[in-house]
């Protein structure tokens, strides 16, 4: 027989790694952020569209961990009739499934944005989370690259709507055609080379992290790193390794000068010579339209070049700010995307042309915070007005208060807690109220209400040693009105705070 003493164990209170718990001020401002994305991307036409955040995983597409069990890279499930499933890696793959089943009603091009959480089943580290908010717009059956310019001057006018000042951020531009021709220059074009070309690819894109001499030792024989760990190379020849690192620094300091550069870069390549061709009329596009200098043709632009397959483009915020130990932090990339003429194909078994932006949601809202942008600044920071309950007798009493507040499109609530009045005002200042609705017996017996403006009161200890100013603050600080009046002086405190 069990001791009636014994207690049941407890359960230890904490996250899986890579998860987030969120308050309700950065919920706030986050929604102040995307609600700024989501008018940017409506001005340019695009149209909401929601999907479920659980998939068939074979939706997900090939770019994922092809195992018998597809727990790699994505949390999947069994269902009760053995279809896996898997929670959504992105939100691009979802599109591509919603696309091909509904392709018949939908005007082509198609035109939306999606807004909502993915997962990944990856190690977690610092800024490195397995549940993220990303923010999609993408054009689905637009062949020409116009619609590609297009997304990539939104996505400059969408970071100027949340406030980042031209000139502290770049769109970049590159095309995976134009690789695909230096990969032909260099002499790895054919077959048996797609394993060495995604060892090309993997050691370009960690160009910015291990500089041009890192990258040259994994295109050659490879790198050993500070830990003594060896990564095997691409074991170029030097001609193609100096072909590659050719590519990669051939930006110069304008458009045209850059396209030039890239146009010796791929040699006699016809498929190269194509990508050149496109970034051309986009960089034409961007000149027509006033975004020289705010987007801008980069060939360091390597991000998913196993995935798309031509345009691809990156946002990069340009400015530094200083963390708490006053070191230099600077974000880098909020978002990217690019052509990927191939997924939606997947479903349908005909080319489907398609491009598409995706924000970073976390990434650039720590950017915007580390900025003090007033978008997200003090979002969220003010709590309801907080009716206390002086009398456990006249809940009923208290409780139409609060209606009367609710009424008027006032935020309110009444004390539900069993403490005193000292007590009850901490709580309000806990939760940011502005003020607080007071009404003990002596006020009921009057017909009024005290209203106390929390704001003023938490000034009144560091207030001016003059008398009259003194009072003078201590009484619109706390004053007595008619019961009748109660949303009137409730929102003349609220106004005097904004």
């Amino acid at each position: 027989m069990s001791n009636p003493s014994d207690k049941p164990p407890t359960v230890k209170a904490r996250l899986p790694r890579g998860f987030a718990d969120r308050a309700p001020g950065d919920i706030a401002a986050t929604d102040k952020m995307l609600e700024a994305i989501r008018c940017s991307y409506e001005l340019y036409g695009f149209e909401a569209v929601e999907t479920p955040f659980v998939e068939f995983t074979e939706a997900l597409g090939k770019f994922l961990p092809d195992l018998d069990r597809p727990n790699e890279g994505v949390f999947s499930f069994q269902d009760d009739d053995d279809q896996w499933l898997s929670l959504r890696y992105d939100l691009t793959a979802p599109l591509a499934r919603y696309v091909a089943e509904n392709f018949d009603r939908l005007p082509k091009p198609y035109r939306s944005y999606r807004v909502g959480w993915v997962f990944r089943n990856e190690k977690p580290g610092p800024g490195r989370f397995r549940q993220f908010m990303q923010f999609d717009a993408d054009t689905v059956g637009a062949a020409g690259v116009a619609a590609d310019a297009e997304i990539c001057m939104m996505a400059a006018d969408t970071l100027e709507k949340l406030g980042i000042r031209r000139g502290d951020y770049v769109i970049k531009v590159n095309n995976r055609k134009v690789l695909d021709g230096v990969m032909e220059a260099a002499g790895l074009e054919g077959e048996g080379r797609a394993a060495q070309k995604l060892v090309v690819l993997r050691a370009i894109d960690k160009l910015d992290r291990l500089g041009a001499d890192g990258v040259r030792m994994l295109l050659g024989p490879g790198r050993k790193d500070e830990s003594g760990d060896f990564t095997k190379g691409a074991d170029l020849a030097a001609s193609a390794i100096e072909r590659i690192l050719g590519f990669t620094s051939a930006r110069a300091g304008d458009n045209a000068g850059t396209l030039a550069k890239l146009s010796d870069s791929v040699g006699e390549s016809a498929r190269g010579k194509e990508g050149v061709a496109e970034l051309a009329e986009m960089a034409a596009l961007f000149t027509a339209a006033g975004y020289d200098g705010r987007v801008v043709i980069d060939p360091s632009v390597v991000r998913g070049l196993e995935y798309y397959t031509g345009p691809v483009y990156e946002a990069e915020l340009t400015f530094e700010v200083k963390d708490d130990n006053g070191r230099p932090v600077r974000f880098g990339s909020v978002g990217g995307g690019g052509r990927y003429d191939g997924l939606v194909a997947r479903f349908r078994g005909e080319p489907v042309p398609a491009t598409g932006f995706s924000i970073g949601v976390s990434r650039l809202f720590s950017a915007l915070k580390a900025m003090k942008s007033p978008l997200v600044e003090g979002a969220g920071a003010r709590g309801p007005v907080v009716v206390l309950v002086m009398d456990k007798t006249e809940l009923a009493r208290y409780q139409g208060f609060v209606g009367k507040l609710r009424d008027a499109g006032v935020r309110a609530e009444m004390y539900l807690g069993s403490a005193g009045m000292n007590a009850q005002l901490k709580y309000a200042d806990k939760r940011g109220s502005i003020c607080a609705v007071i009404q003990g017996s002596n006020e009921r017996d009057r017909g009024e209400i005290v209203i106390k403006d929390l704001v003023l009161g938490a000034q009144l200890g560091g207030a001016t040693k003059d008398r009259a100013d003194y009072l003078e603050l201590k009484q619109r600080a706390q004053f007595s009105v008619p019961e009748d009046r109660l949303v009137e002086a409730v929102r003349e405190v609220l106004a005097r705070h904004g």
